[in-house]
């Protein structure tokens, strides 16, 4: 098998996994409140992204800051990245707990959309025609997929589209990091950076008890170890073995392994008109990702 068959089934593979842990978030929402998951979820997956640093060291793929600068910002964007990681994760944990898992997943996608959008309207970066279109048929998707009667949009789809916002300026701050440091060093303190800041609102506003965490074990334990640990190492893994286009457009099945996993663990089919909204958003999502031709 060459290397970039190789990194195009690994990133198949990552998608399955992002997309399945909706199911997983779901799930895990009837046991305990979205700060008590997401803080749980946090901790595993900084635990796991350890000794998968101290691999990745050895194989050479990634290697220890070597000055104090390096590590000063290594530090402080981890502390960025993990607080807008947090933000985010609320808004989606509260949102799945209240929609069904495919439209949570087409939903938390348009951030592929929304991030060129904000480059274009606060860093004044060129939006190319194709993004154009995309938003277009986003609109027109999620006009199907999240409207009821007339204009109204349930509470759940609203958080999954804020939670769409705040991932978008997420990976806004990790493209202004991730550069300057190691990026599996960065995504290991951005988890427990989230941890403590979930942890936190958790005590403030949560009751947790270990009986409920225990019911929730299995739903934590992919959503921390699957999802936040093996899916991000497989990424950076896999990336180096694809085109970056192709990579992206793989990725974005993200969204629609989450259908398929609320319909089939959780028998939540979508409507006709639903099932036309989510083609529209995905078709909107690849339509982002496809180079334009630039003029000589």
């Amino acid at each position: 098998m060459n290397s970039r068959l190789r990194g195009n089934l690994l990133l198949l593979l990552t998608a399955l996994i992002w997309g399945t842990a909706f199911v997983a978030q779901s799930v895990g929402a009837d046991f305990v409140g979205p700060f008590t998951f997401n803080c749980a979820r946090s901790v595993l997956g900084g635990l796991v992204l350890l000794p998968v640093i101290f691999v990745l060291d050895k194989a050479g793929i990634t290697k220890k800051s070597q000055n104090k600068a390096e590590k000063k910002t290594l530090l402080i964007g981890g502390i960025c990245c993990g607080t807008a990681l947090a933000v985010a994760s609320t808004f989606q944990q509260l949102g799945v707990a209240r929609t069904t898992v495919g439209k949570a997943g087409f939903i938390t996608a348009l951030y592929i959309l929304i991030v060129p959008l904000l480059g274009w309207l606060f860093l004044k970066k060129k939006v190319g025609k194709l993004v154009w279109i995309g938003v277009g048929l986003a609109l027109v998707g999620m006009y199907l997929l999240c409207m009821t009667e007339g204009f109204s949009i349930s509470f759940g789809d609203l958080l999954v589209l804020i939670c769409a916002f705040c991932f978008s300026i997420h990976i806004l701050v990790i493209d202004y990091f991730s550069p300057k440091v190691d990026g599996v060093r960065l995504s290991c303190i951005q988890f427990f950076t989230a941890a403590v800041v979930s942890g936190v609102l958790m005590l403030l506003f949560e009751q947790p008890n270990l009986s409920a965490v225990m019911s929730a074990a299995l739903p934590i334990a992919y959503a921390g170890i699957m999802s936040s640990g093996v899916a991000y190492t497989l990424q950076v893994v896999a990336q180096r073995d694809t085109d970056p286009t192709v990579a992206s457009m793989l990725m974005s099945l993200e969204s629609v392994f989450a259908l398929l996993a609320g319909w089939i663990l959780l028998s939540q089919a979508l409507s006709a008109k639903e099932l036309c909204g989510a083609v529209l958003v995905f078709c909107a999502i690849i339509l982002a990702q496809l180079p334009e031709k630039k003029k000589a």
